[in-house]
């Protein structure tokens, strides 16, 4: 299915990319913390995908992950508050780029002045398409 940049009203899929640094002597209780929380979105959350990566060498990491739309965002929100706030215990967020078409109310949440000290961006849709089946592999834990 082919998605166009026509204005989605929300509805077309979000993809979120979170950097963040993490605290010196925090990568040990920073990577638990995302496994906790990456392990109960799998289960509960509404994501479609979420890919965690971590610099080691550079004490950041890079969060990427898809949204069904600006309704499936704000429920991640809600859902995810407790494991959202434990990672923070071991990081500060650098940045968050936003691609997509997220509806009024996401965007005013992410707007300057809302929670957070962090810049943010917003890059609207242009074209492409979505090819999300199983594909049997497993994300795995390295």
């Amino acid at each position: 299915m082919e998605i166009t940049s026509e204005s989605s009203g929300g509805t077309a899929p979000v993809l979120m990319h979170n950097t963040m640094k993490i605290t010196e002597g925090h990568l040990d209780g920073f990577r638990e913390a995302v496994r906790r929380a990456v392990g109960f979105v799998e289960e509960h959350g509404p994501q479609l995908m979420v890919r965690v990566f971590v610099d080691e060498a550079g004490m950041r990491a890079h969060s990427f992950q898809l949204y069904d739309g600006s309704e499936a965002v704000r429920t991640h929100w809600k859902l995810s508050d407790p494991y959202i706030a434990a990672v923070m215990e071991h990081c500060s967020v650098e940045r968050l780029d936003v691609y997509g078409d997220p509806d009024e109310q996401v965007r005013a949440a992410l707007a300057p002045g809302s929670e957070g000290a962090f810049p943010v961006s917003i890059t609207p849709f242009f074209t492409g398409f979505l090819r999300l089946e199983e594909t049997g592999a497993d994300a795995g834990t390295p």
